[in-house]
Parts: C-alpha cells; structure tokens; sequence
C-alpha cells in the first residue's frame, strides 16, 4: 500500500489530462454574439497583460531567492523551491484561460438554454482551475518524494517546493486583490457618479478593468492562494513525520523486525495517499 505513493506523480498527469479535455470542451461551446465575444476578448486581453506583467516581475524574484538558496542551503532544495513557483504560475495561467474563455459562453448559454446548461459551461470552466492546482501540487510532490526517497532529508529538500508556492501566492493575492479594487472604485466613481452609465455597463471602460480584475484576484491570485495551502499542508505533514520521535510503543503496533525507517516512512506517505485518493 505505502508503494503506492512512488506512483502519486502518475495521478497528477492524470488529472492535468482531464484538465485539458475540459478546457478544450468550454473552448468548443458557443461564444455567443459579435458584442459578447468582444467584450471577452478585452477582458482577455488584460488579463493576460496582467499576468504577463506580473510573473515577469515574480520571476526576477524566485531567479534570486533561487541563487540564495544554492549558495546557502543546497541545490536540492533551491530546484524544488522553484519548481514550486513554477507550477504556481501555471496553475494561475492555466485557469485563467479557462475562465476568461468561459465567461461569454456561460452568458450565451443562459441565454439559450436556461440556467442548467449555463450552470455547466460555468461549472466546467472553473473546474480547469481546481483540477490544475489539485494536480500540479501532487505532480511536484510526488515527482520529488519518489526522487529523493523516505529518508529525513527529503522534508527539507521538499520544503522548497512549499516555499516556491507560497512565494507565488503572496504577491499574486496582494498584488490581484489591490487591481480588483482599485479597479471597481474607480469605475465606479467615473460611471455612475460623474457620467451617470449604470453600474457594469461596458461603454464605461473601466467596467473592463473591473472584470479584468476579478478574473486576475478571483481567478489567478485565489488559485495560487490555494495551490500553496494545498501543498503547505502536505509538505508540513511530511515534515512532521519525518522529524517525529518513533516510541517503543509505536513499534509495537508494526509486526516484529520492522525497522525504525520503515515506521517513520509510512507517515511520511500517508499525508501523499491521502491527496491521491482525494484527486
């Protein structure tokens, strides 16, 4: 049963397969009219401007903790940290996509089917999202578990790959939730207050940032906020077992000749077992 987690990156390509196949069925629905698929378009645009802006910056940042972390701890750890960040901003990239493409399909298909089918285009579209993030944390650690094995140096190793996430995730939630609301604010203001357009109406170009903004803090910074909290708590549970004192008592409950390795080993898989059967 332990040797299953040697196979735990397996299900993480897995479900970036079916990632996949669901993002490409969204992409494959109905974007409604002219108007509806140009106004997605802008908002697509500057996500992905956003993005775009974002993540060069950030990989300044995670090439220099990088470096710091060869020169001060090792290169173990230095990989997995920006792998980590890696897969953090993939997991941000990837659902965005999938969300801004959805966003003109779920109208058209309110519009034309009612709210059960529009229910799943939008069900679907943010499940790209949940899926990556799922998937990706469990590629990364189990691609690292299997490479450096059991043994008490692999928490440490590892942890980088927790770091590198967390490293994502904060400037993604701060830096999307500040545009989110700067964005409504000012489009609010301009709008309704000196213009007098309805609120969320597209003639105000503000309206665009707005959604452009809650696709970027919702979307991109939620989910990289999340892919953190997801293989933080993983990682600290490998962490946990792999430092923990192995009592007399806890042998007892091993059957005879069971080496103090071996204990300490399955607690530091159950954590990875249990995201497997999750995913």
């Amino acid at each position: 049963m332990i040797s299953l987690v040697n196979w735990s990156w397996v299900f993480g390509l897995v479900g970036m397969f079916f990632a996949v196949l669901i993002y490409q069925w969204v992409a494959k629905q109905p974007p409604g009219t002219e108007l509806m698929q140009k106004i997605e378009g802008y908002i697509f645009q500057g996500a992905m401007a956003f993005l775009k802006r974002q993540y060069s910056t950030l990989a300044i940042f995670v090439v220099i903790v990088f470096i710091l972390l060869i020169i001060g701890i090792n290169w173990q750890t230095a990989i997995c940290f920006i792998t980590g960040a890696a897969c953090s901003m993939f997991a941000g990239f990837f659902g965005m996509r999938a969300a801004t493409k959805g966003n003109s399909r779920t109208a058209w298909a309110a519009n034309q089917s009612g709210i059960g089918k529009a229910l799943i285009v939008s069900y679907f579209s943010g499940s790209v999202m949940g899926l990556s993030v799922a998937s990706l944390g469990i590629l990364g650690v189990g691609v690292w578990f299997l490479i450096f094995g059991g043994s008490a140096e692999t928490a440490q190793y590892i942890s980088g790959y927790a770091m590198g996430a967390s490293s994502i995730a904060l400037f993604a939630r701060m830096g999307g939730g500040i545009y989110t609301k700067a964005a409504d604010v000012g489009s609010d203001l301009v709008g309704k207050v000196e213009a007098g357009i309805p609120e969320d109406d597209p003639r105000n170009p503000g309206v665009i940032a707005d959604n452009v903004g809650d696709n970027v803090g919702d979307i991109a910074g939620m989910g990289a906020d999340i892919f953190e909290s997801y293989v933080g708590s993983i990682i600290a549970t490998i962490a946990i077992a792999a430092t923990m004192a192995v009592t007399p008592e806890m042998m007892k409950l091993w059957p005879a000749g069971t080496k103090e390795w071996t204990v300490r080993y399955a607690h530091m898989a159950m954590p990875v077992l249990v995201v497997m059967g999750g995913l």
